[in-house]
């Protein structure tokens, strides 16, 4: 399907940018009437490069550019403001972000209610990493037309109960059970109710919605791992590993 169009100053992120031929750069971009498209910034990586400091990730952007079939090229770059976004382990919660986005999205499919669901997680992740995770990939499912049932039995239409305890069957939703026993995905009501509500402040329904997300999202993620997922997983085994060695170090200068 071809693609034609010419457009000015539209709100948009870069997502990723690869080298492109001699001297430009091929970005991925999610606009917000656009959705997620292909764009040629020609000469970007030259000496003398227009917006050679202006085409970065996390960055809030107005974009302009001509489309014509699948790519088009970029014609010009002004900010919207700033993200404040911590170094770290923020920045890499942004990258995984972008790459659920990247992995998920289909080119020129617009999805202007998931654009703002990105900016809102963006600002949260400084202050409720977990929350602007979860309830990012919430919305991204029901952008995708795969939102979760999450206040009522999929089998009997019975409303959820919070002291209940819950079976989440894949591209169905919760069944109550007795007793969470063996391999499936099982929450308790509330933590259910938690993520309806856009309220997760609890820690167990922190780890119960981030092992019912993980197992949403790989239905459609397919064979191959997510990469910032990984390294947010290696970074934390390195965090508990650190915290271990202090504990260890204190406990012997107490016995010394």
């Amino acid at each position: 399907m071809s693609h034609h169009a010419r457009v000015s100053l539209e709100p948009a992120w870069i997502l990723h940018h690869y080298p492109y031929r001699d001297s430009s750069l091929l970005l991925e971009v999610f606009s917000r009437e656009y959705g997620r498209i292909g764009l040629v910034a020609r000469g970007a990586r030259s000496a003398k490069g227009r917006w050679q400091n202006q085409l970065q990730m996390l960055r809030p952007l107005l974009l302009s550019w001509n489309m014509r079939g699948e790519l088009g090229t970029l014609t010009g770059v002004d900010s919207r403001g700033a993200v404040e976004i911590f170094p770290g382990r923020q920045i890499l919660c942004a990258c995984y972000l972008n790459e659920l986005l990247m992995r998920l999205l289909t080119r020129h499919d617009p999805h202007p209610e998931l654009f703002a669901a990105y900016e809102d997680a963006l600002l949260m992740l400084g202050t409720a990493e977990e929350q602007a995770l979860r309830l990012f990939e919430k919305r991204l499912l029901q952008g995708l037309g795969y939102g979760l049932l999450l206040d009522y039995e999929y089998d009997n239409g019975a409303p959820v109960v919070a002291a209940g305890c819950y079976e989440y069957r894949m591209e169905k939703g919760p069944v109550r059970c007795q007793r969470a026993d063996g391999n499936g995905v099982f929450l308790q009501g509330s933590s259910l109710l938690a993520l309806y509500h856009d309220n997760l402040r609890e820690p167990q329904a922190c780890r119960e919605v981030k092992r019912l997300m993980r197992a949403a999202l790989a239905l459609y993620l397919g064979a191959r791992p997510l990469r910032t997922r990984e390294v947010l997983r290696q970074l934390s085994s390195f965090s508990m590993a650190g915290r271990s060695a202090t504990l260890q170090a204190g406990a012997v200068n107490e016995a010394g």
